[in-house]
């Protein structure tokens, strides 16, 4: 459902519209994604990165596509080997209100669902921007 506002600033990221698309059968119908993010679960950064340089403990994570709507944050359970960009189904939907960072260096820590996930610096301008959005001042 889209209000027809803008509400993207001239320096609002865009998500990555592979992930918008993937994404879409999974939110409600008319929503408008706003930003967009992949998050892998990992107890420490020491075990994730094992999993993103040799792929041996890939099995053991968990793969989320986030989406932030106007309306809610979307939390959708992704399969492994899309590393996070094949959503396969709704976890849970969350108030739109939910304080996502922040988040710095290569690999910024998110708490999704009481655990901690690991989002790329390329998608910490999406994080950003959905707290912006939400009313939070970095």
């Amino acid at each position: 459902m889209t209000d027809g506002v803008d509400r993207t600033g001239p320096g609002d990221p865009v998500p990555r519209q592979d992930l918008v698309r993937r994404s879409a059968p999974f939110l409600p119908a008319g929503s408008e994604v706003r930003q967009a993010f992949i998050g892998q679960s990992a107890p420490n950064v020491l075990f994730f990165l094992v999993t993103y340089l040799t792929g041996l403990t890939m099995f053991w994570n968990s793969y989320r596509c986030v989406v932030v709507t106007q309306d809610a944050v979307h939390v959708l359970e992704s399969s492994k080997l899309s590393g996070g960009a094949g959503p396969q189904r709704l976890l849970a939907t969350l108030p739109r209100r939910t304080r996502l960072g922040p988040v710095s260096g290569r690999w910024g820590e998110v708490d999704l669902l009481g655990e901690r996930h690991w989002v790329h610096r390329r998608f910490h301008d999406q994080i950003a921007a959905a707290d912006r959005e939400a009313g939070f001042t970095p």
